[in-house]
């Protein structure tokens, strides 16, 4: 056990170790808006009173994160002028000199040891099979997810921290899994106020925790028992939740900023789609609007003069107005979204099923929000690939499920790089990434029978062609320069069909274990 124990932790400090020096290589390479958004926010929360940092409007990057991840990047600040003091100055606007390239990358590297703290106490909750290889669940999950496709090209090429954020989300599924709810709890509002898009994931939380912290017992057949309502518990998990809140949002609120605060977090002004179009429910309902107006005009029941712009002659703009279908609102978005992630909910309420059952409507409630939420950015998918990565290493349908989210979710972020010197770049470590994850699961589940149907390994290989496509044919017709967005809207609705399934498999795995959980008890 010793021995076993050891060649899991060294084999672990070797992937760690190796996808740094990855990231470590990719220091030069291209990098987004998204780099010049936070060296701005660095300047801006080093030069400027706390007082001003969310009004604050120099650059059109202003601040739009959570009050917790300001201070993170204040803190942060505090480094960056042994670098370089003038990536500090609000007026150098896309400022990005060699020594503030280094800063910015070595930051974001030495923050994902956050991320390898969490896939680490992960590793540790999966269940032990009896028959342990060299190379089993622990290590095929840490690959997963230090080594994960979308983390390494949105980070470390196109710039962010979500590496770092993610690490504090598996840390806080952890620590439910250890039935350590009070730190998980803490855990996830700490995230919250670091960036609200895990908004998205934080139903779940709520009835989960509700249900299986604050009720502390069911009945013989997995019911809730009422009369096990621990008021103590309830307090304890809202003090820890307020008082997060509290600290973060508190002097904002002492200075009267709240509302300015939020008009920043929750800028609903932008459109139903952003402006690479995610591809989701949304994608595919824009281009049958699209069809749907060019066949209006083409057998003359629509009139072009009459058309929105965009609709027949603009790209992937923010605005995007329907021609022929209603437009869709902010309050339309929500009711869908809460439609979509409702049965889930119910599930973990009516028979939750531990932390797995738990972990299993998160990835439904975030991939619900991808799939209907309002200006979702495609990098958004991550926060369903990730987590379903600990359920794929535990069950061949999850497999399965994984294999085509995350396959078709990782092709929608092509775009974001599209620099001739990162073209092979994404192209390799998409491929070498995709290779591991079908060969190890296959080899985890070979017992049980091939992981996808023919259907569904068509549909995969029908990236190939459209990689080809899209990167190496179409930037030589001549149609490049007339409908430049057209391998944009082919990517994205390709990719939103395998969202899609993906997400109807998800509803259909939760519903066939439900049933088979309930044939068990009954016999």
């Amino acid at each position: 056990m010793a021995a076993s124990m050891t060649t899991d932790q060294s084999c672990f400090f070797a992937l760690a170790l190796g996808v740094s020096f990855l990231k470590c290589l990719l220091i030069n390479a291209y990098h987004s808006t998204d780099f010049e958004v936070h060296r701005n926010w660095l300047a801006l929360t080093h030069s400027l009173p706390v007082s001003q940092w969310y009004y604050e409007a120099t650059s059109e990057w202003t601040l739009d994160y959570p009050p917790l991840f300001a201070w993170f990047e204040y803190g942060l600040s505090h480094i960056a002028r042994y670098f370089d003091k003038e990536m500090l100055v609000v007026q150098n606007l896309n400022y990005a000199s060699a020594a503030t390239v280094l800063f910015q990358r070595l930051s974001v590297i030495v923050a994902d040891s956050l991320l390898f703290y969490g896939v680490k106490e992960c590793c540790k909750c999966l269940r032990e099979d009896k028959g342990k290889s060299l190379f089993g669940k622990p290590s095929i999950l840490a690959v997963l997810l230090m080594w994960n496709f979308g983390l390494l090209i949105v980070d470390h090429i196109h710039f962010q921290y979500n590496g770092f954020l993610f690490g504090v989300l598996l840390l806080s599924i952890a620590r439910h899994f250890q039935s350590r709810h009070l730190e998980g709890a803490l855990l996830f509002s700490i995230l919250l106020n670091l960036k609200h898009i895990y908004l998205y994931i934080a139903p779940a939380y709520g009835i989960f925790l509700l249900r299986c912290f604050c009720f502390t017992q069911n009945n013989a057949d997995g019911s809730l028992q009422w009369r096990s309502f621990s008021p103590l518990r309830l307090i304890a998990l809202g003090t820890i939740v307020v008082s997060t809140f509290a600290l973060s949002f508190g002097p904002f609120i002492a200075l009267g900023q709240l509302p300015q605060v939020l008009s920043r977090l929750f800028p609903f002004k932008r459109g139903l789609c952003h402006a690479y179009w995610a591809p989701n429910i949304w994608a595919l309902y824009n281009i049958a609007d699209k069809a749907f107006s060019i066949l209006g005009v083409k057998f003359k029941l629509l009139d072009i003069t009459k058309l929105p712009k965009a609709s027949m002659t603009g790209g992937l703009v923010q605005e995007f107005q329907h021609s022929v279908l209603p437009s869709v609102s902010p309050l339309a978005t929500l009711v869908c979204t809460l439609l979509s992630i409702l049965p889930a909910l119910f599930k973990i309420w009516h028979r939750p099923d531990g932390a797995r059952g738990f972990l299993r409507c998160l990835v439904l409630c975030a991939l619900g929000s991808f799939m209907f939420g309002w200006h979702v950015h495609e990098k958004a998918i991550l926060l369903a690939i990730l987590p379903l990565s600990l359920l794929a290493v535990e069950s061949r349908e999850d497999a399965r499920t994984f294999l085509i989210l995350g396959t078709t979710g990782h092709f929608s972020l092509f775009p974001l790089l599209f620099t001739t010197q990162e073209l092979p770049i994404k192209i390799f470590l998409m491929l070498i990434f995709t290779i591991f994850s079908f060969t190890s699961l296959k080899k985890l589940f070979r017992k049980e029978g091939a992981l996808l149907s023919t259907l569904e390994a068509v549909y995969l290989l029908g990236l190939i062609p459209l990689a080809l496509i899209c990167e190496f044919v179409y930037p030589l017709t001549v149609w490049q320069k007339t409908f430049p967005f057209l391998p944009l809207i082919l990517t994205s609705v390709y990719c939103a069909l395998g969202v899609t399934y993906s997400f109807i498999r998800l509803y259909i795995t939760l519903l066939t274990c439900s049933n088979a959980t309930n044939k068990v008890k009954i016999q």
